[in-house]
């Protein structure tokens, strides 16, 4: 089953930009789906991620957020592959 990771952003947020570029680095290492969705196109997601933004979500659960730690994802995904 492949991994899939949600990342929640908006436009013109360079921690988001950063977000996605250090996640994008980790496709060497491990298997997994990325999805992008900007919280502006949903009221839902404006009120849960407006302060919060990156948020990275793997397979459902909220993991990090704000200035994204690649330690940290790639330890998670590392226990997903494991």
């Amino acid at each position: 089953m492949t991994t899939t990771i949600v990342l929640y952003t908006k436009k013109d947020c360079p921690l988001c930009d950063e977000a996605k570029e250090s996640i994008e680095t980790l496709s060497y290492d491990y298997d997994f789906v990325i999805r992008e969705r900007d919280i502006y196109e949903e009221d839902e997601l404006i009120e849960r991620y407006g302060l919060m933004i990156p948020v990275v979500e793997i397979d459902g659960k909220e993991v990090d957020y704000g200035k994204i730690d690649l330690f940290s994802l790639s330890n998670r995904l590392q226990r997903k592959k494991g």
